[in-house]
């Protein structure tokens, strides 16, 4: 199988649990290869438009979905089944970007992120599946919001982007968010959610960053601007303007410099 063959059994597979397990699989094969100096040809295959998914969760209008109330065990619950949809729809955004795109000539660099943070996101569901069970529930027990995979269709024949709009907004949002969630588990004294946050709090940290690397290397093929680029991209491509609080000194670390979001918190 080559590595876009792969991207794409991913995507088809419904059952999150079974979906995981092969991303997890692949990325293992995938190193390995590269490990013993026989990488896997990248080829090329064509990727649904939308991801298999599993009979449940319902997905609602972001509108629909009931508001969670972290303060009691219900609330939690909701909230780790909000970031499990979440981490799903990642593991299928980090596998859709390298077949959607094989046409453009990337360097190995590329493909190890990807397939790396496409394994972490994988983990990270599991994690999240992990914490829901042990307080009682699962992942498909409550609904959730439609919109996730919008910003894949919107990008889908535009690289930049999708570079632009996924790791480089939508991520980047998870930095601000997650310091506030593992607070909320940790005065619950819900040992299992906090580590798992903590967890996916670090490693998204390189999930932006790859992001924002490969966002300049392309930049830099065209001699575009990055800063210049990014303002149009996102204003093109995302609905609304950005929301502070942000968490700067992480986004830092994952290479976004404030004049790259601050001047988006303005729509116009």
């Amino acid at each position: 199988m080559t590595l876009c063959d792969m991207a794409v059994d991913v995507l088809t597979t419904a059952d999150g649990r079974e979906k995981t397990a092969k991303s997890r699989d692949y990325a293992a094969q995938w190193f390995a290869a590269r490990d013993a100096g026989t990488p896997l040809e990248i080829g090329s295959a064509t990727p649904p438009l939308r991801p298999s998914r599993p009979d449940a969760p319902e997905l609602l209008d972001p509108r629909d979905v009931p508001k969670r109330k972290p303060g009691s065990p219900q609330g939690r619950i909701a909230l780790l089944h909000a970031v499990a949809h979440i981490e799903l729809n990642a593991v299928d955004l980090h596998w859709d970007i390298i077949p959607r795109f094989a046409h453009v000539r990337m360097p190995m660099g590329f493909y190890d992120d990807w397939v790396k943070a496409a394994d972490e996101e994988s983990k990270h569901f599991n994690l999240m599946c992990d914490c829901l069970e042990e307080m009682g529930s699962f992942y498909g027990a409550l609904p959730a919001h439609a919109g996730m995979w919008r910003a894949a269709e919107d990008t889908v024949e535009d690289f930049m982007g999708r570079l632009a709009v996924v790791p480089m907004v939508l991520e980047a949002r998870g930095l601000d968010v997650t310091p506030g969630m593992i607070e909320i588990f940790r005065k619950a004294d819900a040992t299992s959610a906090v580590a798992a946050l903590e967890t996916i709090y670090a490693e998204e940290v390189g999930h932006v960053a790859y992001g924002s690397k490969w966002f300049h290397f392309l930049c830099g093929r065209h001699e575009d601007d990055p800063k210049d680029a990014f303002h149009t991209l996102v204003r093109r491509y995302f609905k609304g303007a950005l929301k502070p609080p942000f968490n700067e000194e992480k986004r830092a670390e994952a290479g976004l410099p404030p004049d790259f979001y601050w001047p988006l918190t303005e729509t116009g």
